[in-house]
């Protein structure tokens, strides 16, 4: 077992359990929805083309707009607040596909899910650093 005897040593590690759990839970709430979204979408009528633009473009924007929220977490050092939007984004978002129409609104959902992930990431990797 890891001792550690500074306790501002423990309040490090206790953090960077906690945050791990946090992060391991989101992570498993997104795979358990994003395992269904292909089949949704298409029950919902989209076509696999359609699937395929959805997911594609989700997974773009979330690469694209961790460059934006890494420069606005550092000019705001809101990381906190940052890191919170983007799992209560998650946390929404996920509850919404249950409730989606359509394709369409399932499409916004997925991107606003791919949104709240790339804003919390850059936020929570300098709140572990």
């Amino acid at each position: 077992m890891l001792k550690i005897s500074n306790p501002e040593r423990k309040a490090a590690f206790r953090f960077i359990v906690c945050l791990g759990f946090v992060s391991l839970f989101a992570d498993m709430t997104y795979e358990g929805a994003h395992s269904v979204i292909g089949p949704l979408l298409k029950d919902l009528g989209a076509t696999g083309t359609q699937v395929g633009i959805i997911m594609g473009l989700g997974e773009m924007i979330a690469a694209s707009l961790r460059y934006f929220s890494g420069r606005l977490a550092d000019r705001t050092r809101a990381y906190w607040t940052i890191t919170t939007l983007g799992y209560f984004l998650n946390l929404i978002v996920i509850l919404g596909l249950a409730f989606a129409g359509s394709w369409q609104a399932v499409a916004l959902l997925v991107v606003a899910e791919r949104t709240g992930k790339s804003l919390r990431g850059p936020a929570r990797d300098v709140l572990l650093s």
